[in-house]
């Protein structure tokens, strides 16, 4: 599946998930992607190379997955 996401510029710990969150916009409807990665979960702030990395591992995951509901839960090894 080929969507179009626009990404929110507010990338934020989430301390209830223990992952990497930000938000965007597919079709109008806001959705809310989660990063699980021991790696990224060490990490205090994230620079703007790793949030692209990010931006493109989710298009990449819409390309495989078809969205259902308003989460997405990508886990990174």
């Amino acid at each position: 599946m080929n969507q179009s996401i626009l990404f929110n510029d507010d990338l934020i710990f989430n301390e209830a998930q223990d992952a990497w969150c930000f938000t965007g916009l597919i079709s109008g409807q806001k959705v809310t992607i989660y990063f699980h990665s021991i790696e990224l979960k060490q990490l205090e702030e994230i620079n703007s190379c790793t949030k692209y990395d990010l931006e493109e591992i989710t298009e990449l995951w819409l390309e495989k997955n078809e969205l259902e509901g308003d989460v997405i839960h990508i886990n990174m090894k």
